[in-house]
């Protein structure tokens, strides 16, 4: 394949438990403000359809990312008309309304913790935001977007699994957990799909992705491009730029880390694709039910992204990453 940006047909399809979705989904998050820097709302709604058009149909979003439940209103605005042509996926518990208590959740960002509650009486309240904010009758994948260090994520799930006998939510889907959390909340209401971060700089937990395997549950791959610092193009983070918080975007580190994964950008380049496009083709040749969600704000690169499900890594080229990669330590530490 040569780096041509628009995929040569219509994207291969993979499955979450029961849901079908394109092999590559869109990660929403990057389409509000206070992520990557700013970002207008028409640029947001145009890089959107970009994905749906050039065939993504997994949409990911949380009731958490942006203002106010910026990033689901800006989907439901987006998708108007076109909501049987996706997969609307999201998550809940990180936008705490007013007199919900927070409950401290770590996390390896600068500020070392977030905000969640997952309380199984709040949940309801939850879903009902978001099918509002999505401008939808249905939930299509809906998760616990942080296990609650205070709630049994049972508990939560048991709350769900009212959602999905009331026809407000379709699927169950878990982010951020363990293998054991998995096969737990498995037991209470069947999984489809479990989210995690997984890409050449962060790989998965092999617990988890085994359990997951053992269960039929799909794995979606958060961050498939390391926050960006796969494609090799990213420079200095700036004001407004939530990649100020990760230590591996530091001046130091990021500097160690381009020099660490040179090798990678030049296996890339001998192939004729970009790394983006290495990167997830690497990340699809790992597992035949993971589902990347790259998320960008310009329509070529989205093109450039989607059009790596149409990779196929031979035998030397899956070595050689293989070899370079295991011999890779990242600068800067893990995030969860």
């Amino acid at each position: 394949m040569t780096n041509s940006h628009r995929p040569p047909g219509p994207l291969p399809v993979r499955r979450l438990g029961g849901l079908q979705v394109s092999a590559l989904g869109f990660g929403a998050m990057v389409l509000s403000p206070g992520v990557y820097g700013e970002v207008d709302d028409a640029r947001a709604e145009r890089a959107l359809l970009a994905a749906v058009d050039a065939g993504a149909t997994l949409i990911d979003s949380s009731d958490g990312y942006g203002a106010d439940g910026h990033n689901e209103r800006l989907i439901g605005r987006a998708l108007r008309g076109r909501r049987d042509e996706v997969v609307i996926a999201t998550k809940f518990g990180f936008r705490l309304p007013d007199g919900v208590e927070p409950h401290p959740f770590p996390v390896g960002y600068a500020f070392g913790e977030l905000a969640v509650n997952a309380d199984p009486k709040h949940v309801r309240g939850y879903a009902e935001a978001s099918l509002r904010e999505l401008g939808t009758d249905r939930i299509d994948l809906y998760y616990p977007h942080f296990p609650d260090p205070q709630v049994p994520l049972e508990d939560t799930v048991g709350a769900v699994a009212l959602l999905i006998e009331a026809g407000l939510v379709r699927h169950l889907g878990l982010s951020n957990v363990t293998a054991g959390q998995l096969r737990a909340a498995h037991a209470v209401h069947p999984v489809s799909a479990v989210q995690t971060e997984w890409s050449m700089w962060r790989h998965a937990d092999e617990e988890l992705l085994a359990v997951a395997r053992e269960l039929g549950v799909g794995v979606v791959a958060w961050s498939p491009l390391g926050a960006g610092f796969l494609t090799g193009t990213v420079g200095t983070v700036g004001e407004g730029d939530f990649r100020q918080h990760m230590p591996r975007f530091d001046a130091a580190n990021h500097r160690a880390n381009n020099d660490r994964f040179a090798p990678v950008r030049g296996i890339a380049a001998e192939l004729g694709i970009t790394p983006a496009q290495l990167a997830l083709a690497w990340l699809l040749d790992q597992d035949e039910h993971v589902v990347p969600i790259p998320g960008s704000r310009t329509p070529a690169h989205i093109e450039e992204n989607l059009a790596a499900a149409h990779v196929r890594l031979t035998p030397d080229v899956r070595a050689r990453l293989t070899a370079v990669l295991a011999g890779t330590e990242v600068a800067g530490g893990t995030l969860l």
